[in-house]
């Protein structure tokens, strides 16, 4: 984090958090005494507008080398006037000046993002699918591209059951197992999308489980979702299968390249829980413990949807070509909003 630039000291002179030096070649630390956000673009003195203060916040995080300067500070500004987005807050508090109370609370949520902590985190909330989670570090944040594993799993449902229409046997409602449920985005968007559906949700952290119930509660969904503390493996299957068994197994594993993990942003390095990231040597280490699992938890025909490196696609074919004592096919290779090959849909077969 760089210090900012004597030109925006003196265009926001005042503003500007204090910062004590922590020697060459280090990054500064905000020391305990900051000076509260005054005057700097008004009309009148004193008085400052949400657009005022984005502006503000905006060119400092750019000037101390943040990423996405402009929405850090738009979702900084919007969260403390209640609303989602800048877009969304009303004409009445986008014109109206802020308060003294809301001024300081913007400037130490925007003292967290300066050292390099995410806007989730920050904020302590975040949307997925149509849901509002809680957030708190070291949990992995639910990644925008996950969304479009729920709607796999959900149009494979929505399949299924229109293929068994005129069955004479009624449906049971499906059964679902996540494994590594973090804050549990992924679990909960399924109960809400599959009605009636029953959900078991693993993680072998303690923080991931404790916010998932939180999330549960908050959702009132505890009637039909089972959280459970277990770090995943090969022996997993006499543990789990209570629950089963199954009719989906989903997943957003583990899968970062043990030596892409240097590389990844100073938000994740500090932050997030890098277990949650480092899928080993080849990324594959938890995407082959669930693989191995899936044939004694699944039903027959049962699906496992998973998310992963763009480059495990033809690896995980190759993988299951080599073990066919699993029953497992390939049955789906799908694209995120990137283009690039981001979901797989593997199938048990019927006996």
């Amino acid at each position: 984090m760089r210090c900012l630039a004597p030109s925006l000291l003196r265009s926001f002179r005042g503003l500007v958090p204090q910062y004590v030096s922590a020697g060459p070649g280090r990054n500064p630390v905000l020391s305990l005494k900051q000076l509260p956000l005054r005057h700097s673009c008004s009309a009148s003195p004193g008085l400052m507008t949400a657009p005022d203060v984005i502006s503000y916040w905006q060119k400092v995080f750019e000037e101390n080398g943040i990423p996405e300067a402009r929405e850090s500070s738009e979702y900084i500004v919007s969260f403390v006037l209640g609303a989602k987005t800048f877009q969304s807050l009303d004409s009445g508090k986008v014109h109206t000046p802020l308060t003294a109370a809301q001024q300081e609370q913007i400037q130490q949520l925007s003292c967290k993002r300066l050292e390099r902590m995410p806007v989730q985190y920050v904020l302590g909330e975040w949307d997925f699918q149509d849901l509002t989670l809680k957030m708190r570090p070291p949990v992995f944040i639910p990644r925008p591209e996950t969304e479009d594993l729920i709607s796999l799993v959900v149009e494979e449902e929505s399949r299924k059951c229109e293929g068994k229409k005129n069955s004479a046997f009624s449906v049971p409602p499906p059964v679902i197992l996540e494994i590594g449920c973090g804050s549990g985005a992924i679990a909960l968007s399924l109960l809400c999308k599959i009605p009636q559906s029953r959900v078991l949700a693993v993680d072998k952290e303690d923080a991931a489980v404790d916010l998932t119930k939180e999330n549960v509660h908050r959702l009132q969904l505890q009637d039909r979702i089972h959280v459970l503390h277990h770090n995943v493996s090969y022996g997993s299957a006499q543990q789990l299968l209570p629950w089963g068994p199954m009719d989906f197994i989903v997943s957003n594993p583990p899968y970062v390249f043990h030596e892409d993990m240097a590389s990844l942003d100073a938000e994740i390095l500090r932050y997030e829980d890098l277990d949650a990231l480092d899928g080993g040597d080849d990324g594959m280490r938890v995407i082959k413990t669930i693989l191995t699992l899936a044939p004694s938890l699944l039903k027959d025909s049962g699906s496992v949807f998973l998310e992963v490196d763009p480059r495990h696609p033809d690896m995980v074919e190759d993988w299951l070509c080599a073990h066919p004592d699993l029953l497992l096919t390939l049955r789906a290779i799908h694209k995120d909003f990137c283009g690039k090959p981001r979901f797989l849909h593997i199938q048990k077969q019927s006996r």
